[in-house]
C-alpha cells in the first residue's frame, strides 16, 4: 500500500546578471534559447522539449538519465509580464511516479549591473519522497547555466 504524505518548502534564489533585463528575460521566452541553459545534468540524454511560451501555453523538458530513468517536467504556464515577471506551475515525475508539483515565479528587476532575478518555487513533494535538496541544487545549476548561456551570448567566439 502506498502511504500518501505531502511535504511542503520554498525555494528562493537569487541572482545578479550582468546582462539587461530583456536579455535575461528572452533566455526564457525562446525554445532555442531556453534549451541550451535549462538542464541541471549535461550528461543526461535528452528525449523531448516543447515551449510554448504565453499564458495557457506549456513546456516539456523529458530527459533520460545514466541509467536511463525518466525525469519529466512538465509546466503550465499562469502569467507572464515581459521583463517582469513569469509565474508557472509544474510537476515533476520519476518514471511514472510523480513527485512533485509547484508554483514558481520568476521576477526581473533592473539592477546597476544588469538583471536582479528573483526564482521562487513553492514546492509539495509527495508520498514519501525524499528530495534531501537535490530540488533546490538543480535549480542552482541550472541558474549557474542561465549565467554562462549570457555571457557566451554576449561574449561569442568568432
Amino acid at each position: 500500500m502506498t502511504t500518501r504524505s505531502a511535504e511542503h518548502t520554498t525555494l528562493v534564489i537569487e541572482r545578479r546578471l550582468k546582462a539587461p533585463v530583456a536579455r535575461v528575460f528572452r533566455a526564457w521566452s525562446i525554445p532555442e534559447a531556453k534549451r541550451q541553459w535549462f538542464a541541471c545534468h549535461g550528461e543526461w540524454a535528452p528525449l523531448e522539449y516543447g515551449l510554448d511560451f504565453r499564458p495557457g501555453g506549456t513546456e516539456r523538458n523529458h530527459v533520460a538519465d545514466t541509467d536511463g530513468l525518466l525525469h519529466a517536467f512538465d509546466a503550465h504556464y499562469i502569467d507572464i509580464v515581459p521583463d517582469v515577471r513569469i509565474i508557472y506551475a509544474y510537476e515533476m515525475k520519476l518514471g511514472e511516479r510523480r513527485i512533485s508539483a509547484s508554483l514558481a515565479t520568476v521576477a526581473f528587476e533592473a539592477d546597476p549591473e544588469g538583471t536582479r532575478m528573483i526564482f521562487t518555487e513553492q514546492v509539495v513533494f509527495l508520498d514519501g519522497y525524499a528530495d534531501n535538496g537535490a530540488r533546490l541544487q538543480g535549480t542552482e545549476i541550472g541558474l549557474d547555466n542561465l549565467e554562462l548561456f549570457l555571457e557566451r551570448e554576449a561574449n561569442p567566439i568568432h
